[in-house]
């Protein structure tokens, strides 16, 4: 039986160590109490093509995306550039829209409204000059939910609700798509 500790205590202890020593020297920026935490501005002397765009005023940082694939109504997948030179794929939700479901549609009727609402989102997003702003995580994880839009569309959930393929959502249980009410 060693008297010592074992290798497994001394590597966690190890790694505590480091991960504060890295925290303390800068590494991270960590929240400190009482201290407000803003994201730095990106640098100056870019182009506009490379720079954060900016957003309505409240919104936050607006980020250009690039448009990969739209996955329905309300989702899509992109290449956003979080700061100039650095890209994340990611899935996109778009914030207070519910649009029918093409897979798993209940209906006939929500199976022909998913496919309007996907072609509806294609349409509006190939027009290019994607930004996104907003930016949160989505509840269930692997995307994440932000507002959209595009040089010819300020507001893409909006313009989604106006032409009736999709409906006001904030979170919560989804109603069906397949009742009088819903259609």
């Amino acid at each position: 039986m060693p008297n010592g500790p074992s290798l497994t205590a001394v590597l966690f202890a190890g790694g505590l160590v480091f991960v504060a020593g890295y925290a303390a020297g800068g590494g991270w920026a960590l929240p400190r109490e009482g201290v407000a935490q803003t994201p730095a501005p990106p640098p100056t002397g870019r182009s506009a093509a490379t720079e954060q765009r900016s957003a309505p005023a409240g919104t936050g940082p607006a980020y250009p995306a690039e448009l990969l694939h739209v996955n329905d109504g309300d989702t899509f997948e992109a290449r956003v550039q979080i700061w100039p030179g650095m890209q994340v794929t990611t899935k996109v939700r778009l914030r207070g829209v519910d649009a029918p479901e093409k897979f798993g549609a209940r209906c006939e009727s929500e199976y022909r409204r998913a496919v309007a609402a996907e072609d509806a989102l294609r349409r509006l997003l190939q027009a290019g000059g994607i930004v996104i702003s907003r930016v949160a995580f989505d509840k269930y994880g692997g995307r994440v939910l932000a507002d959209a839009a595009t040089r010819e569309t300020a507001n893409v959930s909006e313009a989604l609700l106006a032409s009736g393929l999709a409906r006001p959502y904030e979170g919560g249980r989804r109603g069906g798509w397949c009742s009088e009410a819903a259609r």
